[in-house]
Protein backbone atom coordinates (compact mmCIF):
# COMPACT_ATOMS: atom_id res chain seq x y z
CA UNK A 1 0.00 0.00 0.00
CA UNK A 2 1.13 3.77 -0.51
CA UNK A 3 1.39 5.21 2.96
CA UNK A 4 0.21 8.72 1.77
CA UNK A 5 -2.76 7.46 -0.43
CA UNK A 6 -3.95 5.45 2.86
CA UNK A 7 -4.60 8.37 4.72
CA UNK A 8 -5.68 10.50 1.88
CA UNK A 9 -8.71 8.44 1.97
CA UNK A 10 -8.84 8.23 5.23
CA UNK A 11 -9.20 11.62 5.53
CA UNK A 12 -6.06 11.83 8.50
CA UNK A 13 -3.43 14.23 7.22
CA UNK A 14 -3.42 17.47 7.84
CA UNK A 15 -0.32 18.67 6.62
CA UNK A 16 2.86 17.71 5.23
CA UNK A 17 6.16 19.64 4.59
CA UNK A 18 7.12 19.44 0.45
CA UNK A 19 9.38 16.48 0.06
CA UNK A 20 7.07 13.81 2.04
CA UNK A 21 5.59 12.39 -1.08
CA UNK A 22 9.01 11.44 -2.45
CA UNK A 23 10.95 10.39 0.23
CA UNK A 24 7.74 7.65 1.15
CA UNK A 25 7.60 6.48 -2.35
CA UNK A 26 11.41 5.93 -2.92
CA UNK A 27 13.01 4.67 0.48
CA UNK A 28 11.53 2.29 3.40
CA UNK A 29 11.33 5.30 6.20
CA UNK A 30 11.74 4.96 9.63
CA UNK A 31 9.63 7.43 11.31
CA UNK A 32 8.16 8.49 15.36
CA UNK A 33 5.22 9.63 16.72
CA UNK A 34 5.94 11.10 20.57
CA UNK A 35 3.05 10.08 23.12
CA UNK A 36 3.29 12.27 26.43
CA UNK A 37 3.21 9.71 29.35
CA UNK A 38 1.17 12.41 31.90
CA UNK A 39 -1.39 9.26 33.06
CA UNK A 40 -0.74 5.92 33.10
CA UNK A 41 -3.04 4.94 30.05
CA UNK A 42 -3.46 6.53 26.81
CA UNK A 43 -7.30 7.53 25.87
CA UNK A 44 -8.76 7.39 22.07
CA UNK A 45 -7.49 10.83 21.87
CA UNK A 46 -4.31 9.79 21.13
CA UNK A 47 -6.07 6.46 18.73
CA UNK A 48 -5.29 9.15 15.48
CA UNK A 49 -1.75 9.11 16.32
CA UNK A 50 -1.76 5.04 16.57
CA UNK A 51 -3.22 4.30 13.64
CA UNK A 52 -0.98 6.68 12.07
CA UNK A 53 2.03 4.24 13.20
CA UNK A 54 -0.41 1.09 12.30
CA UNK A 55 -0.90 2.25 9.09
CA UNK A 56 2.80 3.00 8.50
CA UNK A 57 3.65 -0.10 8.97
CA UNK A 58 1.41 -1.82 7.15
CA UNK A 59 2.57 0.10 4.22
CA UNK A 60 5.79 -1.55 4.85
CA UNK A 61 7.98 1.33 6.53
CA UNK A 62 9.31 1.26 10.09
CA UNK A 63 7.45 3.00 13.36
CA UNK A 64 9.03 4.53 16.17
CA UNK A 65 6.74 5.10 19.34
CA UNK A 66 8.74 7.67 21.46
CA UNK A 67 7.21 7.98 25.25
CA UNK A 68 8.16 10.93 26.48
CA UNK A 69 9.47 10.30 29.90
CA UNK A 70 12.09 13.52 29.90
CA UNK A 71 9.79 15.85 28.04
CA UNK A 72 6.74 14.78 30.24
CA UNK A 73 8.72 16.19 33.30
CA UNK A 74 7.88 19.77 31.53
CA UNK A 75 5.22 19.47 29.54
CA UNK A 76 4.36 20.64 26.21
CA UNK A 77 2.02 23.99 25.70
CA UNK A 78 0.74 23.50 22.42
CA UNK A 79 -3.20 23.53 22.64
CA UNK A 80 -2.96 24.55 26.69
CA UNK A 81 -3.29 27.66 28.53
CA UNK A 82 -2.03 26.50 32.02
CA UNK A 83 0.89 25.01 32.83
CA UNK A 84 1.17 21.24 33.64
CA UNK A 85 1.88 19.53 36.76
CA UNK A 86 5.23 18.40 36.81
CA UNK A 87 5.83 14.74 37.27
CA UNK A 88 8.31 13.04 39.32
CA UNK A 89 10.58 10.03 37.82
CA UNK A 90 8.94 7.78 40.30
CA UNK A 91 5.24 8.31 38.31
CA UNK A 92 7.06 8.74 34.71
CA UNK A 93 8.37 5.23 34.90
CA UNK A 94 5.27 3.49 35.83
CA UNK A 95 3.38 5.69 33.38
CA UNK A 96 6.14 4.87 30.62
CA UNK A 97 5.52 0.70 31.24
CA UNK A 98 1.97 1.20 31.13
CA UNK A 99 1.77 3.09 27.73
CA UNK A 100 4.05 0.32 26.44
CA UNK A 101 2.12 -2.61 26.91
CA UNK A 102 -0.96 -0.60 25.36
CA UNK A 103 1.11 0.30 22.26
CA UNK A 104 1.70 -3.12 21.44
CA UNK A 105 -1.73 -4.14 20.87
CA UNK A 106 -1.27 -1.97 17.79
CA UNK A 107 2.44 -2.22 16.40
CA UNK A 108 4.59 -5.24 15.57
CA UNK A 109 7.35 -4.35 18.57
CA UNK A 110 8.17 -8.51 18.40
CA UNK A 111 8.95 -10.01 14.81
CA UNK A 112 11.63 -10.34 12.93
CA UNK A 113 10.50 -8.27 9.99
CA UNK A 114 13.14 -5.40 9.02
CA UNK A 115 10.19 -2.85 9.86
CA UNK A 116 9.36 -4.06 13.42
CA UNK A 117 8.38 -1.24 15.37
CA UNK A 118 10.60 -0.02 17.84
CA UNK A 119 9.91 2.08 21.57
CA UNK A 120 12.02 4.57 22.71
CA UNK A 121 11.69 6.63 26.07
CA UNK A 122 13.46 10.22 25.53
CA UNK A 123 14.81 10.34 28.86
CA UNK A 124 17.87 7.77 28.02
CA UNK A 125 19.50 10.35 26.28
CA UNK A 126 18.64 13.10 28.22
CA UNK A 127 19.49 12.17 31.82
CA UNK A 128 22.66 12.54 31.44
CA UNK A 129 22.88 15.99 29.36
CA UNK A 130 23.74 19.10 31.41
CA UNK A 131 22.09 22.09 30.77
CA UNK A 132 25.49 23.54 29.32
CA UNK A 133 25.69 21.15 26.98
CA UNK A 134 22.33 21.51 25.73
CA UNK A 135 22.92 25.55 25.50
CA UNK A 136 26.36 24.84 23.95
CA UNK A 137 25.26 22.00 21.64
CA UNK A 138 21.77 22.56 20.90
CA UNK A 139 20.38 25.63 21.87
CA UNK A 140 22.79 28.18 19.93
CA UNK A 141 21.41 27.01 16.15
CA UNK A 142 18.00 28.17 16.84
CA UNK A 143 17.15 31.59 17.51
CA UNK A 144 14.51 32.96 20.03
CA UNK A 145 12.69 34.79 16.95
CA UNK A 146 12.42 31.53 15.36
CA UNK A 147 10.93 30.01 18.66
CA UNK A 148 8.88 33.23 18.81
CA UNK A 149 7.17 32.89 15.61
CA UNK A 150 5.40 29.40 16.75
CA UNK A 151 1.54 29.53 17.17
CA UNK A 152 2.06 27.95 20.30
CA UNK A 153 3.97 29.96 21.99
CA UNK A 154 2.32 33.36 20.40
CA UNK A 155 -0.74 32.27 21.54
CA UNK A 156 0.24 31.89 25.06
CA UNK A 157 2.54 35.52 24.93
CA UNK A 158 -0.88 37.27 23.52
CA UNK A 159 -3.22 36.65 26.39
CA UNK A 160 -4.60 33.48 26.30
CA UNK A 161 -2.74 32.55 29.35
CA UNK A 162 -3.47 33.77 32.46
CA UNK A 163 -0.04 33.08 33.66
CA UNK A 164 1.77 33.62 30.74
CA UNK A 165 4.66 31.15 29.55
CA UNK A 166 7.25 29.76 31.93
CA UNK A 167 10.75 29.65 30.34
CA UNK A 168 10.95 25.47 30.75
CA UNK A 169 7.81 25.55 28.73
CA UNK A 170 9.29 27.81 26.39
CA UNK A 171 12.16 25.57 25.65
CA UNK A 172 10.02 22.75 24.91
CA UNK A 173 9.91 23.36 21.01
CA UNK A 174 13.83 22.87 21.82
CA UNK A 175 13.84 19.37 23.80
CA UNK A 176 11.14 17.79 21.18
CA UNK A 177 13.65 18.75 18.01
CA UNK A 178 16.28 17.25 20.33
CA UNK A 179 14.48 13.91 19.96
CA UNK A 180 14.29 13.97 16.56
CA UNK A 181 18.03 15.32 16.35
CA UNK A 182 18.76 12.16 18.54
CA UNK A 183 16.31 9.50 16.44
CA UNK A 184 17.75 10.96 12.81
CA UNK A 185 21.24 10.26 14.09
CA UNK A 186 21.24 7.10 16.24
CA UNK A 187 18.20 5.24 14.24
CA UNK A 188 18.27 7.05 10.48
CA UNK A 189 14.77 8.98 11.40
CA UNK A 190 13.86 10.95 8.51
CA UNK A 191 10.34 11.43 9.27
CA UNK A 192 8.37 12.77 12.57
CA UNK A 193 4.32 12.48 12.63
CA UNK A 194 2.01 13.86 14.96
CA UNK A 195 -1.36 16.14 15.65
CA UNK A 196 -2.05 19.07 13.92
CA UNK A 197 -1.09 21.19 17.37
CA UNK A 198 2.02 19.78 16.74
CA UNK A 199 3.05 21.49 13.28
CA UNK A 200 5.75 23.86 14.67
CA UNK A 201 7.67 21.29 17.07
CA UNK A 202 7.95 19.24 14.49
CA UNK A 203 9.10 21.73 12.19
CA UNK A 204 11.76 23.19 14.95
CA UNK A 205 13.52 19.28 15.12
CA UNK A 206 13.89 19.22 11.31
CA UNK A 207 15.08 22.86 11.26
CA UNK A 208 17.58 21.76 13.81
CA UNK A 209 18.46 18.75 11.90
CA UNK A 210 19.27 20.92 8.73
CA UNK A 211 21.10 23.57 10.97
CA UNK A 212 23.40 21.01 12.21
CA UNK A 213 23.96 18.02 10.20
CA UNK A 214 22.47 19.77 7.04
CA UNK A 215 20.52 16.63 6.05
CA UNK A 216 16.84 17.06 4.94
CA UNK A 217 14.09 15.41 7.14
CA UNK A 218 10.19 15.55 7.11
CA UNK A 219 6.94 16.44 8.64
CA UNK A 220 3.62 14.96 8.78
CA UNK A 221 0.62 16.10 10.63
CA UNK A 222 -2.95 14.69 11.10
CA UNK A 223 -6.22 16.42 12.03
CA UNK A 224 -7.46 17.17 15.54
CA UNK A 225 -10.50 14.90 15.99
CA UNK A 226 -13.74 16.23 16.54
CA UNK A 227 -17.30 15.01 16.86
CA UNK A 228 -19.67 16.78 13.60
CA UNK A 229 -20.72 19.51 15.94
CA UNK A 230 -17.71 20.97 16.87
CA UNK A 231 -17.46 19.77 20.48
CA UNK A 232 -13.93 17.94 21.43
CA UNK A 233 -13.73 14.34 20.24
CA UNK A 234 -13.02 11.18 23.26
CA UNK A 235 -14.78 12.92 26.10
CA UNK A 236 -17.60 12.26 27.77
CA UNK A 237 -19.64 13.17 30.98
CA UNK A 238 -17.06 10.54 32.99
CA UNK A 239 -14.43 12.34 31.40
CA UNK A 240 -11.93 10.68 28.78
CA UNK A 241 -12.18 7.49 27.16
CA UNK A 242 -9.41 5.49 28.15
CA UNK A 243 -7.68 2.48 26.60
CA UNK A 244 -7.11 1.01 30.39
CA UNK A 245 -9.95 -1.01 31.30
CA UNK A 246 -9.87 0.07 35.02
CA UNK A 247 -10.41 3.40 33.51
CA UNK A 248 -12.92 2.78 31.20
CA UNK A 249 -14.60 -0.82 31.20
CA UNK A 250 -14.70 -2.40 27.78
CA UNK A 251 -18.27 -2.25 28.25
CA UNK A 252 -18.37 1.37 28.43
CA UNK A 253 -15.69 1.60 25.73
CA UNK A 254 -18.22 -0.38 23.32
CA UNK A 255 -21.27 1.77 23.67
CA UNK A 256 -19.04 5.02 23.46
CA UNK A 257 -18.32 3.72 19.62
CA UNK A 258 -21.61 2.09 19.42
CA UNK A 259 -23.43 5.49 20.02
CA UNK A 260 -21.59 8.02 17.66
CA UNK A 261 -23.75 9.83 14.98
CA UNK A 262 -24.02 8.31 11.93
CA UNK A 263 -21.98 11.75 10.41
CA UNK A 264 -19.09 10.89 13.14
CA UNK A 265 -19.62 7.57 12.50
CA UNK A 266 -18.74 7.49 8.56
CA UNK A 267 -15.36 9.66 9.47
CA UNK A 268 -14.52 7.47 12.15
CA UNK A 269 -14.96 4.04 10.60
CA UNK A 270 -12.26 5.32 8.25
CA UNK A 271 -10.00 6.89 10.79
CA UNK A 272 -9.86 4.50 13.85
CA UNK A 273 -10.33 0.39 12.12
CA UNK A 274 -8.64 -1.21 9.18
CA UNK A 275 -11.12 -1.61 6.87
CA UNK A 276 -10.04 -1.26 3.08
CA UNK A 277 -10.88 1.87 0.90
CA UNK A 278 -13.96 -0.56 -1.28
CA UNK A 279 -15.05 -2.39 2.20
CA UNK A 280 -15.17 0.73 3.73
CA UNK A 281 -17.26 2.62 0.92
CA UNK A 282 -19.79 -0.68 0.53
CA UNK A 283 -20.44 -0.45 4.34
CA UNK A 284 -21.26 3.37 4.27
CA UNK A 285 -23.77 2.95 1.61
CA UNK A 286 -25.68 -0.26 2.65
CA UNK A 287 -25.72 1.96 6.02
CA UNK A 288 -27.41 4.70 3.69
CA UNK A 289 -30.29 2.07 2.86
CA UNK A 290 -31.15 1.20 5.99
CA UNK A 291 -29.49 3.73 8.87
CA UNK A 292 -32.21 2.12 12.18
CA UNK A 293 -29.47 -0.87 11.87
CA UNK A 294 -26.39 1.51 12.79
CA UNK A 295 -24.21 -0.90 10.53
CA UNK A 296 -21.33 1.58 10.61
CA UNK A 297 -21.98 2.01 14.54
CA UNK A 298 -21.58 -1.79 14.67
CA UNK A 299 -18.80 -2.67 12.44
CA UNK A 300 -17.08 0.34 14.39
CA UNK A 301 -17.42 -0.52 18.04
CA UNK A 302 -16.43 -3.62 17.14
CA UNK A 303 -13.34 -3.42 15.03
CA UNK A 304 -12.13 -0.44 17.65
CA UNK A 305 -12.95 -2.85 20.95
CA UNK A 306 -11.24 -5.95 19.67
CA UNK A 307 -7.98 -3.55 18.72
CA UNK A 308 -7.69 -2.18 22.38
CA UNK A 309 -9.48 -5.08 24.47
CA UNK A 310 -9.56 -8.37 22.54
CA UNK A 311 -11.96 -11.14 20.73
CA UNK A 312 -13.31 -12.06 24.03
CA UNK A 313 -13.90 -8.56 26.15
CA UNK A 314 -15.66 -7.70 22.52
CA UNK A 315 -17.85 -10.34 22.76
CA UNK A 316 -18.68 -10.04 26.58
CA UNK A 317 -19.64 -6.05 25.52
CA UNK A 318 -21.59 -7.19 22.30
CA UNK A 319 -23.66 -9.53 24.82
CA UNK A 320 -23.86 -7.09 28.01
CA UNK A 321 -25.42 -4.57 25.57
CA UNK A 322 -28.51 -7.22 25.07
CA UNK A 323 -29.19 -7.09 28.63
CA UNK A 324 -30.37 -3.22 28.40
CA UNK A 325 -31.08 -3.37 24.48
CA UNK A 326 -32.05 -6.57 23.08
CA UNK A 327 -33.76 -9.94 24.29
CA UNK A 328 -31.62 -11.41 26.27
CA UNK A 329 -32.35 -14.17 29.38
CA UNK A 330 -31.81 -14.57 32.27
CA UNK A 331 -29.37 -17.10 32.06
CA UNK A 332 -27.27 -14.63 29.94
CA UNK A 333 -27.80 -12.41 32.76
CA UNK A 334 -26.27 -14.67 35.14
CA UNK A 335 -23.61 -15.55 33.17
CA UNK A 336 -21.50 -12.36 32.61
CA UNK A 337 -19.10 -10.97 35.20
CA UNK A 338 -19.74 -9.05 38.19
CA UNK A 339 -17.45 -6.40 36.78
CA UNK A 340 -19.60 -6.16 33.86
CA UNK A 341 -22.76 -6.07 35.06
CA UNK A 342 -22.02 -3.35 36.97
CA UNK A 343 -20.58 -1.53 34.11
CA UNK A 344 -23.96 -2.13 31.93
CA UNK A 345 -25.95 -0.61 35.23
CA UNK A 346 -23.84 1.93 36.20
CA UNK A 347 -25.78 5.42 36.60
CA UNK A 348 -29.27 3.45 36.95
CA UNK A 349 -30.92 3.70 39.93
CA UNK A 350 -30.71 2.10 42.60
CA UNK A 351 -31.74 0.81 45.95
CA UNK A 352 -29.67 -1.49 48.32
CA UNK A 353 -31.60 -3.79 51.04
CA UNK A 354 -30.77 -5.93 54.11
CA UNK A 355 -30.63 -9.48 53.01
CA UNK A 356 -31.98 -10.65 56.18
CA UNK A 357 -35.39 -9.46 54.13
CA UNK A 358 -34.68 -12.54 51.92
CA UNK A 359 -36.53 -15.13 54.58
CA UNK A 360 -39.10 -16.18 52.13
CA UNK A 361 -41.76 -14.32 54.20
CA UNK A 362 -41.92 -10.95 52.26
CA UNK A 363 -43.99 -10.58 49.26
CA UNK A 364 -42.63 -9.67 45.88
CA UNK A 365 -45.04 -7.01 45.55
CA UNK A 366 -44.20 -5.64 49.42
CA UNK A 367 -40.68 -6.22 48.47
CA UNK A 368 -41.00 -3.33 45.92
CA UNK A 369 -42.80 -1.18 47.71
CA UNK A 370 -41.86 -0.94 51.49
CA UNK A 371 -38.14 -2.19 51.30
CA UNK A 372 -36.95 -1.12 47.18
CA UNK A 373 -39.59 1.79 46.27
CA UNK A 374 -39.72 0.96 42.70
CA UNK A 375 -43.26 1.55 42.77
CA UNK A 376 -45.65 4.09 44.73
CA UNK A 377 -48.19 1.50 46.21
CA UNK A 378 -48.84 -2.20 46.22
CA UNK A 379 -51.97 -1.91 43.79
CA UNK A 380 -49.52 -0.49 40.97
CA UNK A 381 -47.29 -2.73 41.50
CA UNK A 382 -49.96 -5.91 41.43
CA UNK A 383 -51.42 -4.20 38.19
CA UNK A 384 -48.45 -3.47 36.39
CA UNK A 385 -47.14 -7.39 37.39
CA UNK A 386 -50.56 -8.98 36.26
CA UNK A 387 -49.96 -6.88 32.77
CA UNK A 388 -46.71 -8.31 32.09
CA UNK A 389 -44.85 -4.89 32.93
CA UNK A 390 -42.72 -6.30 35.41
CA UNK A 391 -39.07 -8.65 34.85
CA UNK A 392 -36.95 -9.62 37.51
CA UNK A 393 -33.79 -10.82 36.03
CA UNK A 394 -34.75 -10.23 32.71
CA UNK A 395 -38.02 -12.67 33.02
CA UNK A 396 -41.39 -11.70 33.46
CA UNK A 397 -43.07 -11.45 37.01
CA UNK A 398 -46.53 -12.02 36.93
CA UNK A 399 -46.99 -13.19 40.61
CA UNK A 400 -47.69 -10.47 42.96
CA UNK A 401 -47.70 -12.93 46.04
CA UNK A 402 -44.98 -14.99 45.30
CA UNK A 403 -41.97 -15.00 48.47
CA UNK A 404 -38.54 -13.33 47.69
CA UNK A 405 -35.58 -14.87 48.23
CA UNK A 406 -31.75 -15.41 47.87
CA UNK A 407 -32.11 -17.58 45.35
CA UNK A 408 -33.43 -14.06 42.99
CA UNK A 409 -30.16 -12.55 43.79
CA UNK A 410 -27.36 -12.92 41.10
CA UNK A 411 -23.91 -13.27 41.91
CA UNK A 412 -25.49 -13.50 45.64
CA UNK A 413 -26.05 -10.05 45.77
CA UNK A 414 -27.79 -8.13 42.30
CA UNK A 415 -30.97 -8.13 41.22
CA UNK A 416 -31.77 -6.20 38.05
CA UNK A 417 -35.60 -5.22 38.20
CA UNK A 418 -37.08 -3.31 34.65
CA UNK A 419 -40.36 -1.83 34.81
CA UNK A 420 -41.46 -1.44 31.60
CA UNK A 421 -39.37 -1.12 28.99
CA UNK A 422 -36.52 1.30 29.78
CA UNK A 423 -36.83 1.47 33.48
CA UNK A 424 -34.40 -0.51 35.60
CA UNK A 425 -33.55 0.07 38.96
CA UNK A 426 -30.60 -2.64 40.15
CA UNK A 427 -31.04 -3.82 43.82
CA UNK A 428 -28.08 -4.77 45.69
CA UNK A 429 -28.11 -7.13 48.81
CA UNK A 430 -26.07 -5.76 52.29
Amino acid sequence: MDFLEELTWRGMIHQTMPGTDELLRNECVTAYVGFDPTADSLHIGHLCSIMILRHFQRCGHKPIALVGGATGMIGDPSGKSQERNLLNEETLRHNVDCIKKQLSHFLDFDSDAPNRAELVNNYDWMKDMSFLDFSRDIGKHITVNYMMAKDSVRRRLSGEARDGLSFTEFTYQLLQGYDFLYLNEHKGCKLQMGGADQWGNITTGAELIRRINGAECFALTCPLITKSDGTKFGKTEGGNVWLNPEYTSPYRFYQFWLNVSDDDARRYVKIFTNIGKDECDALILEHEQAPHLRLIQKRLAKDVTVMVHGEAEYKAAEEASGLLFGNSSSEALRQISEDMLLSVFEGVPQYRFSRSVLDGQLKVSDFLTDVCPVFFSKSEARKMMQGGGVMMNKEKLYDHARAITAEDLIDGRYIILQRGKKNYYLLIAE
